[in-house]
């Protein structure tokens, strides 16, 4: 009687060390891509983080900061303007200029509302 039963200990142990032993499979991933395609990267992360200046004509707090984008809107339609907030004030940026000498045009204009307005670079993402 204990022969059958060694002989199927003896069978499920077989069977049970068989299954553990695994053969993974290596391999090597390479990718080919046009040169072209790094250049494109390049160029892509250049205009995410573009460099413009701004004037910034507010600083101070929300409500503010929502009434003087609107009178901003009103008196430069051309212009764009946006509400930036850094800990603890909210700011109003005009404009996006690419070189300092349209800044400094436009921030004459802007001086005639806002006296304390001053030009930034800040870098736009």
């Amino acid at each position: 009687m204990i022969k059958p039963i060694v002989k199927l200990a003896f069978i499920a142990l077989t069977l049970f060390s068989s299954t553990h032993v695994v053969v993974a499979q290596q391999g090597t991933v390479s990718v080919e891509q046009p040169k072209d395609i790094e250049k494109l990267l390049e160029f892509k992360k250049d205009l995410r983080s573009m460099e413009a200046f701004r004037i910034q004509v507010y600083n101070g707090s929300r409500s503010g900061a929502e009434s003087a984008k609107s009178q901003a809107t009103s008196l430069f339609p051309e212009w764009s303007n946006s509400i930036e907030y850094e800990q603890p004030n909210y700011k109003i940026w005009v404009g996006n200029f690419r070189t300092r000498l349209e800044a400094d045009r436009a921030l004459m204009t802007v001086k005639k509302s806002y006296a304390n307005a001053f030009i930034l670079l800040p870098k736009i993402k």
